[in-house]
């Protein structure tokens, strides 16, 4: 076993009680976690100050002097221990609130000191919970002009492991292994890149000698992290495409051409038809299809999904498409049976609502092979649903499935099906390489000719009753209107109040019998919903107040506003799924944006973004600097992006360097057998021991 190893129970200076608590807080187990525990930023310890050169506000200052006096101050709760720190230009006070017994025994009076923290001005300068250090030892101790400041938890500061605390173990276990780490990367790529050694870069991160060496240092385990991130995800695309034999479709067959030559409903743009020809290409080779199509609102990827399903059908197999909601299922049914109703295929709809007379003729066809497509939700999964031959699984807004979800489809043949990821939540380029780089990626980058942009504008509540004669004028010319309220689930309470009162001051405005409301909520039973839903699609309705439940797959073309109310606490990528719901149909349609006028700085900054760009990935790209990896991808996807040290946003550049010597490494050596990459093979070998990646490297 490798020094590295070695539980942090048997360092120097831990002991079972705070071995504990390292495990717990931050979830050091090993020598090897402690290692690649990073400092979050950097302190300049190497400048000293003198107490007559302190200023009111400036940050954390380290002076040298002798603590001349101390005393224990009664105050209203419990007790203070205040110091009287001096040097040759002045005097000061130092404070401990808390530990004051174990402090005032461990102090020496009148012996040099080295104090460092934050200042505080009241009738002269005093500095609370000082970092403390003999002089002495001070110049003795492995030491670095900028010091390491690391996370940490309110449990462990008040448990005493201070960030000096976590700087004495670093020194130690450095002590302890003499400082030689083992090298993770080649020959080559340390030349070619000018890398400085695995062992040197560990050191200037926890101790770095300057400014030069800590960047030095920053760079080249960024660069390990995402290298061996994207090695992970090529080798499993490579391999896949091996592996996994998918069934081939080698006929472009007649429902494919009859329904391209005298069905489509528009021609098709360059992008639809270059997105096409990819997934044939696929479908057509031997290997299984793993492919993610992204392409904004309303640029036609349900035509792309069809015509791959019709492949499919020509071929002599079944095919399913899955959406998230039952909502966005039964518009998919809709559409797609309103496109084919002139070919002969059974087409069939499975969610929770199907009654159980309808769901045994379903799970007859699919067994017997009749039914040659089923769309669903969830349904679709559960294990009595088995198909005679499933060839192709598409799954839509696939970010709200879980992976355990989308591999059960995997399993309803005896080779996997062919996959097609869809969303229309754009993901930026950055995103899609470390999150999907085991899938090949289309993109629909072009809107169907005819529609026309949306124009989107910034309104405050105080511009309400201009809002409202826009409405009458659009309701005037025959148009729909959306109203959509946030609903974030902690306030459920507030929302629905929020939701009612809006409401109530749309019917006193819109009053029966010139106007009709209709109002859909998720407190409201499923039918209820679907009732409210169904008089808006048919105009009954011309005003629709929602909270969030229209976001994915309402499709009214005549709905031609889209109103926004408190805009300020939705997302990026969610405005923008909203303001897809309008500019369905071939008029000018608009998106209003509502806030009040206090706004935080990134909420300025995602209205101004949404009134400026109706680019989902330029959008995207936004949201991701605002927001970080974790947060956009939501939970099931954020852990991979479980990075120590690299940032997604920030380190674009090293992301796509590492990605291209990644490629570069395996189109030389597929299976890193070449003895200059024995040390990448060995430590891709370690990483799938170890789930997460910097478990290994070292």
């Amino acid at each position: 076993m490798s020094v590295l190893q070695t539980p942090i129970d048997y360092l120097k200076g831990v002991g079972p009680n705070r071995a504990d608590l390292l495990k717990k807080e931050l979830g050091i187990f090993t020598y090897q976690d402690l290692i690649n525990f990073f400092p979050n930023r950097y302190l300049d310890k190497t400048r000293y100050y003198k107490i007559n050169q302190l200023q009111r506000n400036a940050a954390e200052v380290q002076i040298i002097g002798k603590i001349v006096h101390l005393k224990m101050v009664e105050q209203k709760r419990g007790k203070r221990l205040v110091a009287t720190f001096q040097d040759e230009t002045g005097t000061m006070e130092l404070v401990w609130f808390r530990g004051q017994k174990w402090i005032k025994d461990s102090i020496k009076l009148n012996v040099p000191y080295v104090i460092f923290g934050k200042c505080n001005w009241f009738n002269g300068f005093s500095m609370p919970h000082p970092e403390l250090e003999l002089l002495s030892e001070h110049k003795a101790s492995i030491r670095s002009a900028m010091q390491a400041i690391y996370p940490s938890t309110e449990k462990l500061n008040n448990k005493g492991i201070s960030n000096k605390t976590k700087i004495k173990l670093l020194q130690t276990l450095f002590l302890e292994t003499s400082g030689k780490f083992q090298e993770t990367l080649s020959e080559d790529i340390l030349s070619s890149l000018q890398l400085i050694t695995k062992s040197e870069a560990l050191f200037n991160i926890h101790f770095p000698k300057n400014a030069e060496l800590l960047a030095k240092a920053k760079f080249r385990l960024k660069f390990e992290e995402l290298f061996y991130i994207q090695l992970q995800l090529i080798i499993k695309n490579i391999s896949r495409k091996h592996k996994i034999k998918g069934f081939p479709f080698d006929q472009v067959g007649e429902l494919f051409n009859e329904f391209y030559n005298n069905h489509l409903p528009f021609d098709l743009t360059n992008a639809q038809k270059r997105v096409i020809k990819e997934i044939r290409n696929d479908l057509g080779s031997n290997a299984q299809m793993n492919r993610l199509l992204q392409g904004d609102v309303g640029s036609g990827k349900t035509i792309v999904a069809l015509m791959s399903v019709l492949l499919a059908i020509d071929n002599d197999f079944q095919a399913c498409l899955m959406a998230p909601t039952e909502i966005l299922a039964t518009q998919h049914f809709n559409g797609i049976s309103e496109l084919v109703k002139k070919l002969n295929i059974n087409v069939k709809l499975l969610t929770g609502s199907t009654k159980t007379a309808e769901r045994k003729i379903i799970h007859q066809e699919l067994k017997e092979g009749s039914l040659q497509l089923l769309i669903g939700t969830h349904a679709v999964l559960e294990d009595k649903v088995q198909f005679n031959n499933l060839g192709l699984a598409i799954i839509d807004e696939q970010h709200r499935f879980g992976v355990a979800q989308r591999s059960k489809l995997w399993k309803k043949n005896t080779f996997p099906p062919h996959i097609l990821v869809m969303t229309a939540t754009p993901i930026p380029r950055t995103l899609a390489m470390s999150l999907y780089g085991d899938l090949d990626i289309s993109v629909i980058d072009e809107l169907p000719p005819g529609r026309k942009a949306i124009k989107t504008v910034h309104r405050y509540d105080s511009n309400r009753l201009k809002v409202f004669a826009f409405m009458r004028d659009e309701i005037k010319k025959g148009r729909q209107i959306y109203i959509v309220y946030p609903l974030i689930q902690e306030s459920e309470q507030l929302d629905y109040k929020d939701l009612m009162d809006g409401f109530e001051s749309i019917s006193r405005d819109f009053p029966k019998p010139d106007y009709q409301i209709s109002i859909v909520h998720g407190k409201m039973k499923p039918a209820d919903k679907e009732y409210e839903m169904q008089r808006f699609v048919k105009g009954e309705t011309q005003i629709m107040v929602a909270t969030t439940v229209i976001e994915v797959g309402v499709n009214v073309p005549n709905a031609s506003v889209m109103i926004i109310e408190s805009a300020e606490r939705f997302g990026l990528s969610q405005l923008h799924q909203l303001r897809g719901r309008v500019g369905r149909g071939a008029e000018q349609s608009y998106c209003i944006l509502m806030t009040s006028h206090k706004l935080s700085s990134d909420a300025k900054t995602r209205l101004e973004t949404m009134v400026r760009t109706n680019d989902g990935f330029e959008l995207a790209e936004v949201d991701l600097k605002l927001r970080g990896p974790g947060d956009i991808m939501g939970t099931q996807q954020s852990g991979i992006l479980n990075l120590k040290i690299a940032d997604l946003v920030k380190d674009n550049d090293i992301l796509k360097l590492a990605r291209n010597y990644a490629f570069k490494v395996l189109k030389e050596d597929p299976s890193l057998a070449l003895d200059k990459n024995k040390i990448i093979n060995y430590t891709y070998q370690q990483i799938g021991k170890h789930k997460n990646i910097w478990n290994y490297i070292s």
